[in-house]
């Protein structure tokens, strides 16, 4: 395996775009699809697509923006509050394809301009905040995380999409890694 060997390769501007990135790439997953793709789960205790959209859009309502508010802040607190990992079931009624990744998208956009409007400096990646489980952390762990959260539950998705044709593959599945994830 390679290892990246440069010191800090944390780039603000890059991580912002890697983050504009994501609605265009879910849409492109996702919006052709039948809704019966986007509830398939692997087992009981995998997220469908669907749960991973409703996922996103809860953090981009309730986490990223606010917990760096919390380390741009000049309050003595830097407590981020607790997050749960998905809202309550009746916070998010129903919705179709088109719609969470409309409002996904949308609330991805106002987030990404509100990161830009905060005009951070490379001293305030390091400005902290504390995390209830993970304690101290930084403005650029935080944005980093933000950035391989979103990778995470993309592979999350191009996984469960891949294992609903986990038999009609036949013999091709050793070829097919993803489907051994």
């Amino acid at each position: 395996m390679t290892q990246i060997k440069q010191k800090d390769p944390f780039d603000l501007a890059e991580a912002l775009g890697a983050l504009e990135a994501t609605p265009q790439t879910l849409k492109v997953l996702l919006a052709d699809l039948p809704e019966s793709w986007l509830d398939f789960s692997e087992d009981a205790e995998a997220w469908s697509p669907r749960t991973v959209l409703v996922h996103f859009i809860h953090n981009e309502q309730t986490n990223w923006l606010t917990r760096t508010r919390v380390i741009l802040s000049d309050a003595k607190d830097k407590s981020f509050i607790p997050f749960r990992q998905m809202p309550e079931a009746d916070e998010y009624p129903p919705a179709g394809t088109d719609q969470l990744l409309n409002q996904f998208a949308k609330l991805r956009k106002n987030n990404l301009s509100a990161m830009r409007e905060f005009d951070i400096k490379s001293e305030d990646l390091d400005r902290e905040g504390e995390h209830p489980v993970h304690g101290t952390v930084t403005l650029r762990q935080l944005i980093a995380t933000w950035v391989v959260h979103d990778y995470n539950h993309t592979h999350q998705i191009a996984k469960s999409l891949a294992k609903r044709y986990i038999h009609a593959v036949g013999p091709w599945r050793d070829n097919l890694a993803i489907l051994d994830l």
